[in-house]
């Protein structure tokens, strides 16, 4: 299967209001449609997550970062720039997508991958899509495709058939908050 052929077939299920098992700039991801309450429902009920715990979501770029971000401070600009790693960044005001995407307190997590298919799903679906690992919530996350359950495999509507035993980053993104003062809290290093 070619990269072209699975991000037709992700973005089909993901314009259904479906969950994709997909490879990201990090470790497997299990994704939706991050502005569809009723897909964004479904990942915490597959993880048996909290709904208070927020997931991170994936904008390919900086255009799209700026229609779910209030405002964006100076400084993350100049992360997004020049930081090779994957880098999450919680930002203040949360804009245009579930509200169960957001914490409580209005702040989301996004990120841009730096990652060929994330990017060219990104670009194709014109939404962002929700990143969290593919594990139950509290369990180790898995660190490549073969480690992930059966479990996880079976709640999904669709598995994504490219670079499945190519791991990106064994761990998930670094974590940050700017604070109102341009200060950084580092939240997951």
């Amino acid at each position: 299967m070619g990269i072209k052929s699975e991000v037709k077939k992700a973005t089909e299920v993901l314009n259904k209001g479906g969950t994709i098992l997909y490879p990201t700039d990090t470790v497997w991801g299990i994704g939706c449609d991050a502005t569809n309450t009723r897909a964004v429902n479904k990942i915490y009920e597959l993880k048996v997550r909290v709904p208070q715990k927020s997931l991170i979501i994936l904008v390919s770029d900086v255009k799209m970062l700026e229609q779910y971000v209030e405002n964006i401070p100076d400084i993350a600009f100049d992360l997004i720039k020049n930081i090779n790693e994957p880098l999450t960044i919680i930002y203040d005001q949360g804009r245009n997508v579930s509200k169960d995407v957001t914490a409580p307190d209005k702040t989301i997590a996004i990120r841009i991958p730096k990652n060929e298919f994330c990017n060219k799903l990104l670009v194709e679906f014109k939404k962002p899509i929700t990143s969290t690992s593919a594990n139950i919530s509290g369990d180790i996350t898995p660190l490549s495709y073969s480690k992930i359950s059966d479990q996880i495999k079976n709640s999904v509507d669709y598995i994504v058939k490219v670079n499945r035993d190519i791991i990106s980053r064994p761990r998930p993104s670094t974590i940050i908050k700017i604070q109102d003062n341009g200060e950084i809290e580092i939240i997951r290093n």
